[in-house]
């Protein structure tokens, strides 16, 4: 009995001290020997339990406090601001976190060791723009660049989305009563699809928006394929979207003619070419349909929702926002606003930035180490993914004075160099965020001129996963001016 119970006392804690340890045992124990060698360091951390490694501390301040910036600020206090450096374990893979301006500028800048890499892939798309590299990249880059980006592009787009947006505006005030998220998805989602499939409002996009829905919410999600998760569920959204899509992409092979009248994506991607003037594969050409839209859907339509919240926040800002647009909505005599106009409206545009800033889509981007590198006395080991903790920089004091506080006049002066990424750095940063900037000031127009709003929970809880808004999706009571 004694001997039982002996060993049970000291058996229990030693496996307890196993699995805690686990991971950086198996991790990282001989790559800090290796390093010690080379008089290099690991960058300090811990690693978690096996399979989960943190992802349980990770969702407890994501999800359970609801305290995001809290997982990053534990790991500062504990083993010192530093370099911004640290190793973990999260969604399925050893990694290191670079939460600094300098770490954050390092790792865009040098590409040629650290490839973008999405933690599923599969969900978005092994041969789309956001997974190839090299010369693939570069030319498919390029090609979505001159589609949505540049200026004559961008003039286009200004014209095609308004209709859509004046009339969601519109029935939002005969509603009288909205949630602004399902709202500013639908006609997001329904601009989006124009742009890049030639997809008329319907009961074809309503069923895409909910599978988007779905896909987007396995993105981020731990990846275990089994009925019932959130990363299931995507890949099956996937596979009924990328059905669709297929259907179209058919139809459009018959009728090749057609193709000048829609001036779209679809038809753009199946018309591109290689050096060796070879087209895109069917698969090619669905990944990047599929990709595009994930990139530019959720982003303007959370971009969207929280510009409705804030100016409801802080109605100075709102006043101000209105006085700008009020002048030139006075010489449109009804036309749409152009984009070149946009251009000229400084301070909408300085609301576009503090918006995006603290909406903070995208918090986390992720790279991966094709080779060991050395940074400022660490090594950050090849194959180990590298989360770009982007949203730490735009939520630290250090960065931007009272960070939380909705301030679009400290857009007066630039930001500090390095502190602000919200559409990432590098040759790899979102190509589309011009697209997203001026969807977003083309709103503030119309809401600034012509509507009134205010949050039916100003003080609702947020929630930060798989993207951060408001518990009640921002519901707002809204109606003309």
């Amino acid at each position: 009995m004694d001997i039982t119970l002996g060993w049970y006392l000291g058996a229990v804690p030693l496996l307890g001290w196993l699995l805690w340890w686990w991971n950086d045992l198996w991790f990282a124990y001989w790559l800090k020997r290796r390093c010690s060698a080379s008089g290099t360091e690991l960058p300090p951390g811990h690693m978690g339990l096996p399979i989960f490694g943190e992802m349980l501390s990770f969702l407890w301040y994501f999800k359970v406090l609801r305290r995001p910036d809290d997982y990053i600020k534990v790991k500062i206090n504990k083993y010192g601001k530093g370099v911004g450096l640290y190793r973990t374990h999260l969604f399925g893979s050893p990694a290191i976190i670079a939460c600094s301006p300098s770490t954050n500028k390092f790792v865009f800048q040098s590409e040629d060791v650290f490839n973008l890499e999405w933690p599923a892939i599969e969900i978005v798309g092994s041969t789309s723009i956001v997974a190839v590299q090299g010369e693939s990249h570069a030319r498919l880059r390029s090609f979505v660049s001159r589609a949505i980006n540049q200026p004559d592009a961008l003039r286009r787009i200004a014209h095609m989305v308004q209709p859509r947006l004046i009339e969601a505006l519109r029935s939002w005030a005969h509603k009288g009563r909205v949630v602004a998220y399902s709202e500013t998805k639908k006609v997001t989602f329904g601009n989006i699809g124009k742009l890049f499939a030639g997809l008329e409002q319907g009961p074809v996009v309503d069923t895409l928006d909910e599978l988007f829905t779905g896909l987007l919410k396995g993105i981020r999600s731990y990846p275990i394929d089994i009925p019932g998760t959130a990363y299931h569920h995507a890949l099956q959204c996937r596979k009924r979207a990328m059905g669709i899509f297929r259907e179209e992409l058919e139809r459009r092979k018959k009728k090749p003619e057609e193709a000048t009248k829609r001036n779209d994506m679809m038809d753009g991607l199946m018309q591109l070419k290689d050096e060796q003037g070879r087209h895109l594969s069917e698969i090619e050409v669905l990944d990047n349909i599929v990709s595009l839209v994930v990139a530019g859907y959720e982003s303007t339509s959370l971009s969207m929702m929280w510009a409705l919240y804030y100016l409801a926040k802080y109605p100075n800002v709102l006043k101000k926002l209105r006085e700008e647009n009020m002048l030139l909505s006075k010489t449109k005599n009804g036309e749409f606003i152009t984009s070149d106009e946009v251009s000229e409206l400084k301070y909408t545009k300085q609301v576009v930035e503090e918006t995006i800033r603290l909406a903070n889509v995208a918090a986390v981007v992720f790279r991966t180490a094709t080779k060991d590198v050395v940074y400022k006395g660490y090594t950050i080991p090849k194959n180990w993914k590298v989360m770009l903790w982007v949203r730490y920089l735009h939520t630290d004091p250090e960065n931007f004075e009272d960070p939380m506080c909705f301030n679009p006049e400290r857009w007066n002066e630039p930001a500090k160099p390095g502190t602000y990424l919200v559409f990432g750095g590098g040759t790899r940063i979102c190509i589309g965020n011009m697209l997203a900037r001026l969807q977003l000031a083309i709103l503030l127009h119309h809401l600034a001129v012509g509507y009134k709003w205010e949050l039916v929970n100003p003080n609702a809880e947020m929630s930060y996963l798989s993207h951060p808004k408001p518990v009640d999706g921002a519901e707002i009571v809204f109606s003309k001016l």
